[in-house]
């Protein structure tokens, strides 16, 4: 238990504007510190003294636990044992918690007259977000100034990563043999080559709506569960959110796809994907555009039920030629075709053909649901540059329940052409097979585990086009694995992967 003196000096915001106001008041110089401080060390130390020496009170505000944006296994420590360990200090005269995500709005209520950053903030230092440029600008505001600390530095990240790891003994093995090929600055420098690409995607657009229920019991009256109403949320789902992921990554982004007529949701949609996507649908007659809700019991997150609205009947003969005509217009101009195919009646066997004659490089998942079982499977295609699939659909397709996994492998690569196939194992992390190179096999970086709903659309979306521009087989694991990491972290498909945080799980994991 933290002790009397500790817990004196751990404040509120508001509790601290007030006291702060009285040390102005008797003319003492305020000064600020902001971070994670995940795992204290030296280095923090050292860093605080000094800047305890530029003034008469030290304050020190600490990032929340749900704003550590270092990767999916941060922070090791929790947001109360960060702030015990501040508080703990001589030269810390208090501490409180950050209510937001970055320092400028804490910047703007505790008023320092000089704010201090660690020296690997001094000029010239990379700064993927742009956050210590808006700092400066909050300090500068209210009549401070920034200042950098010079004593030695050290790394909470580098310490945690080899003597504190959150991960199984098999992964670090695998992060460490990484780590002797590649730093940090090499895989952001291969995501960097995503930019330029021409992205077209093409599947079915969905929306996912989960409904909030809490439970009330048994029917009086039949033998059924009875919940009450409490929200609902959409989102978007499908090439919708393979779309917004590739958004974060690529400078320009096609889809096409098809809305129903009926309740096309038009409206939403639009206004709810990425700017610098290019959106072109087909309107199938008769039929609304496809929504898959899902009733959730609030406390608990647990699933109850799924129902799917939609009319998974084949496109017209029209509707289709209509299809046909936009992706040959669309795929002559793409540099990376990325078919996500849920088998809802949008892809017709000639027009998977012409895909298969047109595109500069064909990416294709396809996935088998509670709709088109035993119906749907990748051997529909019988070319691709590209395939990334589940465990389970290549074992539908293959007919092999339990079979040995690398030889379904081998023959699907062999039966569609297909240089390179990537098959997804949840929690046992993916396979990448290449025909040239061979397995490489890359390990789940999943600690906290929301929702799986979106994990595999998220890693097909970010390893497609790494697969398309020759990045190495085991860096495009790396990238994709963390991107289904952070994706299981959020419900369904409500936040796309972010590039910033993508980043920062790569320097995380690399130090």
């Amino acid at each position: 238990m933290a002790s009397v003196a500790v817990l004196k000096k751990s404040q509120s915001l508001e509790g601290l504007e007030l006291i702060l106001q009285d040390a102005r008041n008797q003319g003492k110089t305020i000064v600020h510190c902001h971070g994670v401080f995940d795992l204290l060390h030296v280095g923090h130390i050292r860093h605080l003294e000094e800047a305890k020496a530029l003034g008469d009170v030290l304050v020190v505000t600490v990032t929340p636990d749900c704003y550590v944006n270092k990767g999916p296994h941060r922070p090791a420590f929790q947001e109360d044992l960060r702030i015990e360990g501040i508080a703990a200090l001589d030269a810390v005269d208090y501490v409180a918690m950050n209510q937001w995500e970055t320092a400028e709005n804490a910047i703007k209520a505790l008023k320092p007259d000089v704010y201090v950053k660690g020296p690997d903030y001094k000029p010239g230092r990379p700064d993927l977000t742009g956050g210590i440029l808006r700092e400066e600008a909050a300090v500068q505001l209210v009549g401070g100034r920034l200042e950098t600390t010079n004593d030695v530095q050290f790394s909470s990240t580098s310490l945690l990563n080899r003597y504190v790891s959150m991960f199984p003994s098999n992964l670090n093995g695998w992060l460490v043999q990484f780590r002797e090929r590649y730093t940090a600055e090499d895989v952001i420098d291969y995501l960097e080559r995503l930019r330029a690409l021409r992205v077209l995607v093409i599947g079915e657009a969905i929306l996912d709506e989960y409904v909030y229920c809490q439970a009330l019991g048994k029917s009086s009256k039949e033998p059924i569960l009875a919940m009450q109403h409490v929200s609902k949320d959409t989102q978007l789902g499908g090439s919708l959110a393979i779309a917004n992921h590739l958004a974060n990554f690529c400078d320009h982004v096609e889809l096409v796809s098809y809305l129903g007529t009926i309740q096309p949701h038009e409206k939403f949609i639009r206004q709810n994907l990425k700017t610098n996507i290019s959106a072109n649908f087909v309107f199938k007659s008769g039929s609304p555009t496809i929504v898959k809700r899902r009733f959730i019991e609030e406390y608990q997150f647990s699933k109850l039920l799924e129902v799917y609205e939609m009319n998974d009947a084949p496109l017209t003969d029209r509707e289709d030629g209509q299809l046909s005509d936009l992706m040959s217009e669309k795929l002559a101009n793409c540099d990376v075709a990325i078919v996500a195919d849920f088998g809802h009646g949008l892809l017709s066997q000639s027009s998977i053909e012409l895909l298969g004659e047109q595109a500069p490089f064909l990416a294709v998942n396809t996935q088998i649901n509670a709709a088109n079982m035993g119906f749907h499977t990748i051997s529909k295609y019988p070319k691709a540059d590209y395939i990334s699939i589940q465990e389970k659909e290549i074992r539908v397709d293959r007919r092999d329940a339990r079979g040995e996994l690398k030889p379904m492998i081998e023959g699907l690569s062999k039966d569609l052409n297909c240089p390179s196939v990537m098959v997804t194992q949840g929690k046992n992390g993916t396979l990448l097979y290449h025909q040239e190179y061979g397995y490489f096999e890359s390990p789940s970086l999943a600690v906290k585990v929301v929702d799986r709903i979106g994990a595999g659309d998220a890693l097909f979306a970010l390893t497609a086009p790494c697969v398309a521009v020759n990045i190495p087989a085991d860096v495009v694991g790396l990238i994709g694995n963390l991107a289904g990491a952070q994706s299981v972290m959020t419900v369904g498909n409500s936040a796309s992967v972010d590039r910033v945080q993508l980043q920062r799980s790569v320097e995380s994991l690399l130090k």
